[in-house]
């Protein structure tokens, strides 16, 4: 076991919360899902990460099954028409979308810290 051993799930549950996977107080993005060079109070460079598309895969998988589960809810259960349908489930997932794609940049971040995946 190494003495500088790196846990995955408090790395992975900082990058849920936008901060730094290492200590935790940081931010770990400077906008939207623009990352940070380097964390703030701790120093650790986020320079190595390489998240690239697979948040937006992600984020896509849970909320495709979501707009599924929700199209089926309503046409069964509801008496809205097809464009009140669309509009509501559409307006879900967009949402869903942009509330989830930074938390989930976050924990893959997070994840490849823990893994010293990239050079971290």
């Amino acid at each position: 076991m190494q003495d500088d051993q790196r846990h995955r799930k408090p790395a992975m549950l900082n990058g849920l919360r936008q901060r730094c996977p290492n200590c935790g107080e940081g931010r770990l993005f400077t906008s939207y899902l623009k990352v940070a060079p380097a964390c703030e109070a701790c120093g650790q460079s986020f320079t190595q990460q390489k998240a690239d598309d697979g948040p937006a895969y992600f984020t896509i998988l849970v909320m495709c099954h979501i707009a599924g589960f929700m199209l089926h809810f309503m046409i069964v259960y509801s008496s809205l028409g097809p464009m009140a349908t669309a509009l509501t489930i559409s307006t879900v997932v967009l949402a869903g979308s942009l509330l989830m794609l930074p938390r989930v940049k976050g924990i893959m971040i997070g994840w490849q810290w823990a893994d010293r995946l990239h050079g971290f």
